[in-house]
């Protein structure tokens, strides 16, 4: 395309939140005005953002729609562009503003209008943080997202709203300022910021720990990963509905995605010397997620634990290095990211109506609200994984990457794996157990929600989780084109983890193998004898 499309999907939000800004009027009038222009703005965006899927060419293994322009003092450029990677993600953020939009119009009667900058804003720094190919670049957008949802939480949140969002920002600021010491010691090494230069460059490999645990303390905060994970729940309890929507659905993407483009490529000798600890840790999330989620007593803690648990499998795939393991990755960060965004909206809901979030206050809502109660369960069994959903590809794909991973290529005997594949399986047998405890108590059972009677969903709220539905189905009917889209993205990463820094062409893309070499599927191809560092 000739027309910068990232740029003016990426700013066109800045547009929306100036034109709120210069609202005036009375009350009543600016807050109408600021949410039906955030709402157009964000609808627009998506449906700008949809030709960066129609003009993908999933034929070509580097970034498109690149955009490189000077910016500061001719080193840091403005450099944009998006892979089979990067692309789902900027879709996905552009699917679920509007989404959060929507489920802002009533629940949100007080300084609308800033609440409504706050989300335009969040959203240019969100989409930026995944198209930027300037690392200075994305540390701006990474970091400066922060702003904006410390805000959202601080103003707009619940009782303890204050201390939520000081959590939240302390934990992240500290690993932000090593973020950006390594990211300075990587320029006077390599001499340039790109990002694309930086993944070819080759840090020694004395550095090379050192720089991955500086980017670690940043992105396994944003992930969360176990131990560093106890900001989360009280965050997204204290979010409005909006704000978890956006924390689930793509901030806490943001980790996984700066693991995925920066942590594990950049530095593929640190990588693969703690790739052990790697699955460990992402096999511990999954199983104390799940197990904390099943004690909880708050509807939102339920769903903020078992995000912990269901993006452990994506550190999974990510560190098993096998392609589907990967693929699989992508797929389990987009299903949760709708799935989880959608049992928050629900749970949003049912808040407005009867003002509480304690369980032991539910019950019997199939029969109070059969329409919120259906939606619930199709979400609630695409969060266990059952098949036809989004769920179950992303899972099957990773569980199944890691029982081929190349662990035993770095730690001595094929043992490994499978204990930690195997352990992963518990997190499969958890799910369904805190979750359909959790429908089970809150759908079913005597009548005894407060506030009855209650209001089943009006056309507004059917719309926006009949979308979310949609697209979990469509993702787990038909996870191919998708899949298609990312390969190559996937097999570049897989060559710049296992150490092969050459540049390969197409053609040596798609032969190499799906798992790599010391794993235990091991199928010949031309770059079977390759060596590595």
């Amino acid at each position: 395309m000739t027309w910068p499309i990232l740029s003016i999907v990426i700013f066109l939000p800045l547009v929306g939140a100036a034109f709120i800004l210069a609202l005036r009027g009375d009350d009543e009038a600016i807050r109408n005005n600021a949410r039906w222009t955030a709402l157009w703005t964000t609808l627009l965006t998506f449906f700008i953002s949809i030709f960066l899927i129609t003009g993908f060419d999933r034929g070509i293994p580097d970034f498109q729609f690149v955009e490189n322009h000077y910016w500061l003092g001719g080193t840091i450029r403005y450099h944009l562009g998006v892979d089979g990677i990067s692309l789902p993600f900027v879709i996905l953020t552009t699917a679920l503003m509007p989404v959060a939009i929507l489920a802002s119009f009533l629940a949100v009667s007080h300084r609308v209008k800033e609440y409504m900058i706050a989300f335009l804003v969040l959203e240019t720094l969100m989409i930026g943080t995944f198209a930027a190919l300037d690392i200075v670049l994305f540390y701006v957008f990474f970091e400066g997202g922060l702003i904006p949802m410390f805000l959202i939480i601080g103003i707009w949140g619940g009782k303890r709203r204050v201390y939520a969002s000081f959590k939240f920002f302390l934990y992240t600021l500290l690993g932000s300022v090593l973020m950006l010491l390594a990211i300075l010691a990587m320029y006077l090494h390599a001499g340039s910021t790109d990002i694309t230069v930086l993944l070819t460059h080759g840090f020694p490999r004395d550095w090379q720990p050192w720089l991955f645990l500086a980017f670690l303390a940043s992105f396994a905060v944003k992930l969360p990963m176990w131990p560093v994970h106890t900001w989360l729940p009280d965050a997204h309890v204290e979010a409005p509905t909006a704000g978890s929507v956006i924390l689930a659905g793509v901030l806490l993407k943001m980790g996984t995605y700066g693991f995925m483009k920066l942590a594990f490529p950049l530095f593929p000798d640190a990588t693969r010397l703690l790739a052990p600890i790697f699955g460990t840790l992402a096999v511990v999330s999954i199983i104390y997620g799940a197990c904390l989620a099943l004690v909880q007593t708050d509807i939102k803690k339920i769903i903020a634990y078992s995000s912990i648990s269901h993006l452990g499998y994506v550190m999974l795939g990510l560190i098993s290095l096998d392609l589907l393991g990967i693929q699989g990755a992508v797929m389990q960060m987009v299903s949760h990211g709708l799935v989880a965004g959608g049992l928050f909206l629900m749970v949003g809901m049912v808040y407005e109506r009867c003002h509480t979030r304690d369980l032991a206050a539910y019950g019997g809502l199939a029969k109070l609200l059969p329409v919120y109660s259906v939606f619930f369960m199709v979400l609630t069994l695409a969060a266990i994984g059952l098949p036809t959903t989004s769920g179950f590809t992303g899972e099957f794909l990773v569980l199944l990457g890691a029982f081929r991973a190349a662990w035993p290529q770095y730690v001595q005997g094929a043992a490994y794996p499978l204990i930690v594949s195997a352990s992963a399986v518990a997190g499969v047998v958890l799910g369904p157990l805190y979750m359909l405890w959790f429908a089970q108590r809150f759908l079913f059972g005597p009548a005894k929600a407060p506030h009855l009677p209650l209001v089943d969903l009006n056309l507004r709220e059917k719309t926006i989780l009949a979308a979310i539905v949609v697209a979990v189905f469509a993702l787990g009917l038909f996870p191919e084109e998708p899949m298609r889209k990312t390969e190559l993205a996937a097999r570049q990463y897989q060559v710049l983890v296992a150490g092969l820094r050459t540049g390969l062409p197409v053609a040596t893309l798609r032969q190499l193998p799906s798992s790599p070499p010391g794993s235990q599927t091991r199928p010949a191809t031309p770059l079977a004898s390759a060596t590595t560092p």
